[in-house]
């Protein structure tokens, strides 16, 4: 099983620490359908040298698009060996046509459901060449196999999965094409997620859902069934969710410490334009403060090159996420991906430039836009970039708190994340990441002196929480 590096993960240069964040969960997931007697590895390109001189039966390739070119240089490499090539991913659903030029088998979808059937059909011999996914549930889901991840080599191993897809639907999201045919947004049971929570070890959780908070009773239950593991997780939620009263304030009791927020843009013609319909006539800053009162990081994320965008549009968003405090912020390149409903209009529009998906990274244009030219555009997302890193942006973000201390820790995260690249490209060289994840929980640990104060409150009945009864029995 082989996740191939993004095609940005590779330079010889620094290279960032997003690329040694998370473990491939997905292929991990599917490890875990296989018999005992099965010899399977798992490799990671974004932390390891790929070993491609063994002769394995089946390869199994995650594809994203900025990785497609590597992953079909894999997968004809194997098949010139004589093994069952199988592709399945985000990119191999939008462009099936294009993946089985390379494949014995595509997976279209999500896995649950088509996977194990291969599997029976590959030990009968009689593999299909297309898989398509139609029923969508994560009962019966194994137990996923962490012992083939390599630890030592993430900052993050400790990444879960408990639900699929968003109940949302914008123009730029791939969501819409990959779960085509079948439910768009479903959770795992309640007390099947909490056993997967107990089951990891040390205190630090990261929750790659798309949409953590998608279904407020489940997520209410869930942070129900973590007050009292002591946990400190990040995840990423809509501005809709944290405006949400009442749900905020049980994730933060039960260890939220971070929280990834699709901002998108401030102009709520852009919003309507790519039907991001949730963020729509909501107030940011309240969502900004609600989340810091609490004591959650905010990792604000941004997409520039909306037809409404103008060559003022950077400089406005960078100056209201420092003025807000913000800790962290993730800019984007608006990208067509193939599939979604911004590639279908734009194609029509004749505005695509070309299908070079190593550029398709939201770090290149890969499309004309209306409000500016190809150049104003990428210059200024790389501005925005180096604007709000700067000593003095951080400076000023950290200097809108309202405590030393919160400042103090405003400014060692914002400054660790981007200014010290050169030393994060040690450690990551070095196969030191795992090391650095104690900072990482003290840090987290420190953001959350607010949150204490609302667990020390205990619930809305005064009952205790269901982690707790748990830690008590045993």
């Amino acid at each position: 099983m082989i996740l191939p590096a993004l095609t940005e993960a590779k330079s010889p240069f620094f290279r960032p620490i997003k690329y040694s964040l998370f473990p491939p969960l997905g292929l991990a997931t599917l490890a875990g359908y296989l018999r005992d007697d099965d010899e399977v590895v798992l490799q990671d390109e974004h932390v390891e040298e790929l070993d491609v001189e063994d002769e394995p039966d089946l390869v199994v390739i995650q594809v994203y698009i900025t990785s497609a070119r590597r992953a079909y240089e894999l997968a004809d490499r194997y098949r010139r060996k004589g093994a069952w090539v199988a592709l399945g991913g985000l990119h191999v659903t939008s462009l099936p046509e294009e993946a089985t030029r390379h494949a014995d088998s595509v997976f279209l979808g999500p896995g649950e459901d088509t996977w194990p059937v291969f599997l029976d059909d590959f030990r009968a011999g009689r593999p299909k060449a297309l898989y398509r996914s139609t029923v969508r549930t994560l009962d019966g889901l194994p137990r996923i196999r962490r012992d083939l991840i390599k630890h030592p080599l993430y900052l993050v191993p400790n990444s879960i999965v408990v639900s699929r897809g968003c109940p949302h639907v914008c123009d730029f999201c791939y969501k819409e094409a990959f779960f085509e045919g079948g439910h768009g947004f479903y959770t795992q049971r309640v007390e099947n997620a909490l056993a997967e929570i107990e089951r990891l070890p040390g205190r630090h959780l990261y929750f790659l859902d798309d949409h953590l908070f998608g279904s407020a009773r489940f997520a209410s239950e869930l942070f129900d069934g973590m007050r009292g593991m002591g946990r400190l997780w990040q995840a990423a939620g809509t501005v809709q969710s944290v405006l949400r009263p009442g749900l905020l304030e049980q994730a933060v009791a039960a260890g939220l410490r971070s929280l990834f927020v699709g901002f998108e843009t401030l102009n709520q013609k852009s919003l309507k334009a790519q039907r991001k319909f949730q963020n729509l006539r909501r107030d940011y800053g309240t969502a900004v403060r609600r989340l810091q009162d609490l004591g959650v990081m905010v990792n604000g994320s941004f997409v520039f090159g909306m037809d409404e965008d103008d060559p003022s549009v950077f400089e406005r968003t960078v100056e209201w996420a420092i003025g807000q405090g913000i800790e962290t912020a993730t800019f984007h390149i608006l990208t067509p991906y193939p599939g979604t409903a911004l590639h279908h209009g734009i194609e029509a529009e004749g505005r695509l430039l070309h299908r070079d998906w190593d550029l398709y990274d939201t770090r290149h244009v890969v499309f004309r836009p209306r409000g500016m030219s190809v150049e104003e555009l990428e210059s200024g997302y790389w501005r925005a970039y180096h604007d709000f890193y700067r000593w003095g942006s951080i400076l000023r973000g950290a200097s809108s708190k309202n405590h030393p201390i919160a400042a103090l820790r405003h400014f060692s995260y914002a400054a660790g994340w981007k200014k010290l690249e050169p030393l994060w490209d040690w450690v990551i060289r070095s196969r030191q990441v795992l090391r650095m994840r104690p900072a990482l929980e003290q840090i987290l640990r420190g953001f959350g002196q607010q949150a204490e104060e609302v667990a020390a409150g205990g619930d809305a009945g005064g009952k205790p929480d269901r982690a707790s009864v748990r830690r008590e029995a045993t």
